[in-house]
C-alpha cells in the first residue's frame, strides 16, 4: 500500500482539488512551487503506462480543467505536466505552475509550506473549477 492509497482511503489527510469515480487530485504538501497539484488514478497501478487505455486518456481529460484552474489561481506562463514516478510507486501526474524551467526541476529543494498556505492554494484553485 502506497502513501497515495492511504490518502485515497482517508488514512492520511489531503487537500482535495477534485475527484470523480476514477481519479483524485490534491495539493502536493511538499510542492516545487505554490499551486503544485498531484493527479492520481484511484486504481492502484505503479507506472502510468500500465494503466488501461481508457484510464490513460480519461486522466488527461480529468486533469485539463484542473490545469486551467491552476493557471488562473497562480498566474504563470503555463502549467507544466510531469510524470516522474520514482518517489511513490503509484501512477501520478504533477501539474505545476511554471514561470521558469527551474520551477519543474525535481532535483531542487521543495518548498516548506504552512497549513494555511495549503488551504489558501486549495481554495484558490477550487474557486476556478466551479
Amino acid at each position: 500500500m502506497t502513501i497515495f492509497s492511504k490518502i485515497l482511503s482517508g488514512e492520511i489527510p489531503s487537500y482535495t482539488i477534485a475527484q470523480n469515480e476514477k481519479f483524485y487530485a490534491f495539493l502536493d504538501v511538499f510542492p516545487l512551487v505554490h499551486g503544485h497539484v498531484l493527479v492520481i488514478p484511484k486504481l492502484e497501478v505503479d507506472k502510468l503506462y500500465h494503466l488501461p487505455d481508457e484510464y490513460l486518456s480519461e486522466l488527461m481529460l480529468f486533469a485539463k480543467p484542473i490545469a486551467l484552474a491552476i493557471e488562473k489561481a497562480f498566474p504563470c506562463k503555463r502549467v507544466g505536466m510531469s510524470v516522474i514516478g520514482l518517489e511513490v510507486p503509484h501512477a501520478h501526474l504533477h501539474l505545476i505552475p511554471l514561470n521558469t524551467m527551474d520551477d519543474i526541476n525535481f532535483t531542487r529543494k521543495k518548498l516548506t509550506v504552512t497549513r494555511e498556505e495549503l488551504l489558501e492554494a486549495q481554495q484558490k484553485i477550487v474557486h476556478y473549477l466551479t
